[in-house]
């Protein structure tokens, strides 16, 4: 089906179009179209149009009321104050619009049939390391704007850059050769076991375990601390042995990485993570490159782009190392490299990297350096979606009381179950089985965890409050659960009544105020996409839920006065939870039936 063109576009259109015919000489105009608290729509534009045209603005409006095609959707239009118009759509045409919304799948957004294609780097974890609060950010952010992308029409392509090279793996594959069952474990043969979480501990705990041993022995003994380094040359030169014990790491991280994107509810594919390591053949050609073409040069033997613009506290230029004066690479060898195989190969108009803010000077300097050498231009662009820290209650970067980074799989249980707690305490009255409190806290839980950090600008730094992302008061994913599962308990008890416009009927203000906030959604979702901002469709979802709960307070559905009010109210919430729970999903957040 097609896009369905809301009433704000509508609108929009018919007042540019009274501008023109009242003063062609002017040209195209922008009519400045906003929601108001006055009327549902005020147009602005016209003080500007006045201004530049020197004209009378109030005899200007007059004029564009004057010659405006109401055309059915525009109930009321008035001029107020210099020159605004107070703009009143017509309640058949909301109800004809939302109509026309429930009769596509898509719910009338529409697909942008030239967008490009866009690599997503995010959820980026380490290589034989842990995940901490500190990995959740780029995770949930990088997901929801996978989805939000997707349905908006763009080709994406997911990349987790992984940390799987370098001299920590020496240590760790000398060690492993020198004590070959460290990693022998049942887990490690069985990443597809049934439970997935005590696969994922397990492999950790022998990582975690195996870490330690080896830089115990690496701080302690010279003799291994000469042999691990060497080990560092051989796996950098391909050496067989070597790279196969490399991969054993690989492939027990990823069990663990596993466990903890599936408590996320994220689908991560082993297609789509390509590590440092994957780049490792493009260094060489990526610094000879850059060095023949003027863009980097040699420095004390390290080759390095200069900037201007970017300047170290002695005042002098703050270099981009790209290979160091004893031949390593650094890690803008390797973005760099990433950047030529994502435009090169993948055929990418758009790179948007998900990546903490502190990291934000090293990524300036890596996409002025790629668009230097032309690997970046007018055509493909490269932007960080750079986000803030996760905070304690007290303000400060989130530790344990013992001062230690918060594991993030243990956030993760405790958020379950704090919310199972929640939905265990009205089950009765739900009448939930055993089965549906436990997958109803995952839902909750993850749910909760998910939509605090993407309800907040992600440059925002924000608090990590369990007992406030659970509560079922405020601006919580829990408060929109709830909505939607009212909503189906709803429509489980119409009976035989069916949800159904009626365009004829007049409506209530809160039907009114829900419909037109329903309508909004398509070019909500398209802001989103163009912004790269899934907070603003978290605000556009609590701001529906708030509606609901006004519309119930002020409006019965299943009480409603006549059989057709009946089933229009039933038509105006069915759609509401259909618009909440594909939100919802955009967000990477499921939507529970009962609640």
């Amino acid at each position: 089906m097609a896009s369905v063109l809301s009433l704000a576009s509508s609108v929009h259109q018919r007042v540019a179009d009274a501008l023109v015919s009242a003063l062609p000489e002017a040209g195209a105009a922008d009519p400045l179209l906003r929601r108001s608290d006055r009327a549902d729509f005020q147009a602005n534009g016209i003080l500007a149009l006045a201004k530049k045209a020197k004209a009378n603005p109030r005899e200007l409006a007059t004029t564009v009321v004057g010659s405006l095609d109401k055309g059915g959707v525009i109930e009321e239009i008035e001029v107020s104050g210099p020159g605004f118009l107070n703009i009143t759509v017509a309640d058949r045409a909301i109800i004809e619009t939302l109509a026309a919304r429930a009769a596509d799948a898509r719910l009338g957004v529409p697909v942008n049939e030239n967008a490009g294609t866009t690599v997503i780097d995010y959820a980026q974890p380490n290589v034989a390391k842990e995940m901490h609060v500190g990995h959740l950010r780029s995770a949930v952010i990088g997901a929801a704007m996978v989805e939000i992308l997707e349905f908006t029409g763009e080709q994406v392509v997911r990349r987790h850059h992984i940390g799987d090279w370098g001299t920590q793996f020496g240590m760790l594959i000398q060690y492993l050769i020198e004590h070959p069952h460290e990693l022998d474990h049942k887990a490690a043969a069985a990443s597809a076991t049934e439970d997935t979480a005590a696969s994922g501990e397990e492999a950790m705990s022998n990582l975690n375990r195996l870490y330690k041993a080896s830089r115990a022995l690496f701080d302690s003994d010279e003799e291994f601390k000469t042999r691990a380094r060497a080990r560092v040359v051989d796996l950098q030169a391909g050496d067989e042995q070597t790279l196969a014990l490399w991969q054993r790491f690989v492939d027990e991280s990823k069990i663990y990485f596993y466990s903890v994107f599936n408590k996320l509810d994220m689908d991560i594919r082993d297609a789509d993570i390509v590590g440092e390591s994957g780049y490792n053949d493009m260094l060489v050609e990526t610094c000879r490159l850059l060095e023949e073409s003027g863009v980097a040069v040699r420095s004390e033997g390290a080759l390095c782009v200069f900037f201007e613009e970017f300047k170290g506290p002695d005042g002098n230029p703050t270099p981009l190392i790209v290979q160091k004066s004893d031949g390593g690479f650094g890690y803008a060898a390797t973005d760099l490299s990433a950047i030529r195989d994502r435009v090169g190969n993948l055929k990418a108009n758009s790179l948007l990297y998900v990546v903490d803010a502190r990291q934000s000077l090293h990524f300036k300097m890596v996409f002025e350096t790629a668009r230097r050498i032309g690997w970046l231009n007018e055509d493909t662009k490269a932007v960080q979606l750079a986000f803030g820290t996760v905070l304690g209650a007290d303000g400060k970067p989130f530790k344990t009381r013992e001062g230690e980074t918060v594991r993030l799989v243990d956030l993760l249980d405790e958020a379950v179950d704090r919310a199972t707690a929640v939905v265990r305490e009205k089950a009765e009255k739900v009448g939930l089985t055993e089965q549906e409190i436990v997958e109803n806290g995952q839902y909750v839980g993850i749910g909760a965890v998910k939509y605090a950090d993407l309800s907040t600008s992600a440059a925002r730094d924000y608090k990590f409050d369990l007992d406030q992302m659970v509560s079922l008061n405020g601006d919580t994913s829990v408060y929109l659960q709830y909505a939607y599962a009212r909503i189906q308990s709803i429509l489980r008890k119409s009976g035989d009544a069916k949800p159904a416009a009626h365009p004829e009927l007049p409506l209530a203000p809160a039907e009114r105020t829900l419909g037109l906030h329903l309508d909004g959604f398509g070019e909500l979702v398209a802001d989103a996409a163009a912004e790269y901002a899934p907070h603003k469709l978290a605000a556009y979802l609590y701001q529906l839920a708030s509606h609901l709960t006004a519309f119930y307070d002020q409006c019965p559905v299943l009480k409603a006065d006549t059989p057709e009010q009946r089933e229009n109210r039933l038509f105006l919430v069915e759609l509401t939870a259909r618009t909440l729970s594909k939100g919802m999903s955009l967000l990477g957040i499921r939507t529970p039936e009962r609640l």
